[in-house]
């Protein structure tokens, strides 16, 4: 028996099928995107790494993970088409494992951000990867889940990155700085880790990153504020939730001794409801304020302790991730 090559049916036809409509979209977004991602050979040390990474600017500005490119200041970018171009590491943030360069010579032109905030469980996701000089590395999965959290460090300064996109789409090493893009094309994520089998990770293309981002690009770095609390969310217990007007807060586990929090006086077990008067449900939500704005300015934290609101008045300091 011998099977005859079928030609893809055309949009719309009668009779496509979920699994051809499925293949249109895969192959779009690859279509899209390949061209756009870079493979990248940067040398540590005396070693070589590898990783890939998605041009994002019209101005040669390309998007990676910080462990990609290390404590390295440039190395070589080639694309699908055959290019290779020397680049200039911009900006690295650790906390964040992303980066940003910039090639010196012309690069295709750029992949659009989307917003991460957007997906849900689920939902179709594309990873485009070039690693090792393997064009147009492309597997399809969905969302797995958000709001995981991968820790992060740099020096003595720890962090986690908040609202990880969790995804099945197979991942390598090499694809690390890739793109995870939504089924239009748009980059949602930034490949980051192998997590286990069919368990890949992506750092999310949100608010907060934007804002890191853009600090990268204008800074080279992100300064960041810091106020010595260790949490966790919890919800609220359901007889309060009438009178506090929401569901979840952050526990207090352990003060830093020293820190501003320590310096307001909050303790462990006291129940963070609201900082800057905004209110706090999750560990993002006071990682959103802990940026360069919120040094050395008093920020007022409203608590539940002992059954009673508490408020008290921190100062943020800035964060030294070489010696923190």
């Amino acid at each position: 028996m011998s099977f005859e090559p079928q030609e893809p049916r055309p949009p719309g036809d009668a009779g496509e099928t979920p699994l051809d409509a499925y293949s249109r979209v895969v192959s779009a977004v690859a279509r899209e995107l390949t061209p756009r991602v870079a493979a990248l050979r940067v040398r540590h040390g005396g070693r070589e790494g590898a990783g890939s990474a998605v041009v994002f600017t019209a101005d040669r500005f390309l998007l990676t993970n910080a462990h990609v490119v290390g404590r390295s200041r440039g190395g070589q970018a080639a694309f699908a088409d055959g290019t290779t171009v020397s680049f200039t590491v911009v900006g690295t943030d650790p906390l964040s494992d992303l980066a940003v360069i910039r090639a010196d010579g012309a690069t295709p032109g750029p992949a659009t951000l989307g917003d991460s905030d957007r997906l849900v469980a689920g939902q179709l996701v594309v990873a485009v990867g070039n690693p090792f000089g393997l064009a147009g590395s492309v597997t399809a999965g969905v969302v797995s889940g958000l709001g995981r959290s991968l820790p992060a460090r740099s020096g003595n300064a720890a962090r986690v990155i908040e609202d990880v996109i969790q995804t099945d789409a197979a991942l390598n090493p090499g694809n690390s700085g890739g793109a995870l893009a939504d089924s239009s094309g748009r980059v949602v994520g930034v490949n980051t880790a192998v997590a286990g089998i069919g368990l890949g990770l992506a750092v999310p293309i949100n608010a907060t990153t934007r804002r890191i981002i853009g600090s990268l690009m204008r800074d080279g770095r992100v300064r960041r504020a810091f106020l010595g609390l260790v949490a966790a969310p919890v919800p609220v217990p359901a007889a309060l939730r009438p009178r506090l007007g929401q569901d979840e807060a952050l526990r207090v586990a352990d003060v830093v001794a020293g820190s501003p929090a320590a310096r307001a006086g909050l303790r462990a077990g006291d129940l963070v409801l609201t900082a800057g008067d905004a209110p706090v449900s999750h560990a993002q939500s006071l990682q959103r304020l802990m940026f360069a704005e919120a040094i050395g300015r008093p920020l007022q934290i409203t608590v539940l302790r002992n059954g009673a609101l508490v408020d008290v008045i921190a100062e943020p300091v800035e964060l030294d991730t070489e010696h923190a």
